[in-house]
């Protein structure tokens, strides 16, 4: 039996909330893919979601002569603008007042408390949190750029970011922490260590934590390529010699977390545990936005401190994997050094990027790698990462004890228990890391289909 409604009021003594923090429920909705099997099928397939902006989106005529795959690529939703704003008992003109962030925030949270196997209408008054990472304000920018007479009652709920996890925890009566996080390119990630850190603390009992992205506009867009961000061919070279730039993406995914030991003791099936995570700046360095080794190798070398977890035990490291010129190579020397080094010649630690598939997806970026790395734990399998020939000159992947995850493949040690990282960085130098690890098999479903009720 799942958790229930008396079981999650109840409150977390110090006992409950010592250990491994349980993913129990999932939900997404990416490119290619709009629920977590399709996700799974999208990444085994090798398929790619990085294709021309919606025809509805905005007129092309608007980017001039700016370069023509920067700018006309990225990896967006199917009618972005669709909302069944009766289910959640919002008016029309006031869904409509919505930023689609919120309305994609009501809709995966819910899908990924049923995903866990509890009634949402059961959780009102429950000590559960809430924490979505969410940049930018593209929608805000849309209404704005109508002028006054578009502003109306609905627009400072509707526009305000805070209210993106605010709205979830208004709709199901949610008496935990709410709050939006903004940490750049790294707040869904982050977003997972708070909530983690919330439960840890015994604030909460049950927690959503996640992100959303949705390019309403091309505004972003056109900024992000004039500070030489995009790649001008349209592709994520991720660690590749091709490495010129990232693909925009949109959606987000959520996941339901609880304390490992309650979740056990209610029955929940678990999809993956969180031993540990860590959060850092880069505190300084040769730019604003240029990435600093020594924090990324701090902030990795922390999280495994945190996690209990000796680094030869990781089989899987899911990177930030931007396929930038200046990002990648920083990113594997941190990683060589914390992960790689002293790890057998002939045993290189994996490493992938779900940005290949879908895009980078900003705010809700850290989120979409760690829902792979969830799904490739259930089904022991490491999904491919795309568009990798030839290693960057820049990145000695041999001597930093590293390999690029090239075809779909098993864990390197099946034996051992599956241990993974996920990295996510922000372009201000917030850097997190998360450990996941299989579940032990008390708590471990391996029947279960993914993305099932």
């Amino acid at each position: 039996m799942h958790g229930e409604h008396e079981q999650i009021r109840a409150g977390a003594g110090p006992s409950d909330v010592d250990g491994p923090i349980a993913v129990i429920g999932v939900a997404c909705r990416l490119p290619g893919a709009p629920d977590p099997g399709a996700f799974w099928s999208l990444l085994t397939d090798g398929g790619s979601a990085i294709g021309e902006p919606p025809a509805d989106r905005w007129d092309p005529a608007v980017l001039g002569d700016q370069p023509s795959a920067a700018l006309r690529h990225g990896a967006f939703l199917e009618r972005v603008d669709l909302f069944d704003a009766g289910f959640f008992g919002i008016s029309p003109r006031e869904a409509a007042g919505m930023d689609p962030r919120q309305r994609l925030a009501l809709e995966l949270s819910w899908e990924a408390i049923e995903d866990a196997g509890v009634v949402p209408g059961t959780l009102g008054g429950s000590r559960t949190g809430v924490v979505v990472g969410a940049i930018g304000d593209d929608y805000a920018t849309l209404v704005r750029r109508r002028g006054l007479p578009a502003i109306d009652g609905h627009t400072a709920t509707g526009l305000h970011r805070g209210l993106i996890a605010n709205r979830v925890s208004y709709l199901l009566g949610l008496r935990g922490p709410s709050l939006t996080v903004d940490s750049a390119q790294s707040s869904s990630l982050v977003a997972v260590h708070l909530a983690c850190q919330s439960l840890w603390r015994g604030e909460c009992d049950l927690a959503l934590a996640g992100g959303v992205s949705v390019i309403a506009g091309p505004e972003s867009t056109v900024e992000a390529a004039r500070m030489g961000a995009l790649s001008p061919q349209g592709r994520v070279f991720a660690f590749d010699a091709r490495a010129d730039g990232y693909v925009r993406g949109e959606g987000g995914a959520v996941v339901v977390l609880k304390p490992l030991g309650r979740a056990i003791v209610d029955g929940d099936e678990v999809y993956c545990v969180v031993r540990g995570s860590a959060v850092n700046n880069d505190g300084g360095g040769p730019g604003l936005t240029v990435p600093d080794a020594g924090a990324q190798e701090q902030v990795l070398r922390l999280a495994l401190e945190r996690a209990g977890t000796d680094p030869a035990e990781v089989q899987y490291v899911e990177l930030h994997g931007s396929g930038t010129r200046v990002g990648d190579p920083v990113e594997a020397a941190a990683l060589g050094a914390a992960l790689g080094a002293g790890r057998p010649a002939g045993d290189p630690l994996p490493v992938g990027s779900v940005k290949t598939n879908v895009g980078h997806l900003e705010g809700a970026a850290g989120i979409a790698g760690l829902v792979k790395v969830a799904l490739g734990i259930r089904h022991r399998l490491i999904p491919a990462s795309l568009h990798f020939d030839s290693e960057n000159p820049a990145i000695p992947l041999r001597e930093l004890g590293l390999r690029v995850q090239r075809e779909p493949g098993r864990w390197p040690h099946e034996d051992r228990p599956l241990v993974a990282g996920v990295s996510s960085f922000g372009m201000g130098g917030t850097n997190c890391h998360v450990v996941l690890a299989e579940p032990p098999p008390a708590a471990a479903a391996p029947g279960r289909a993914v993305g099932s009720a």
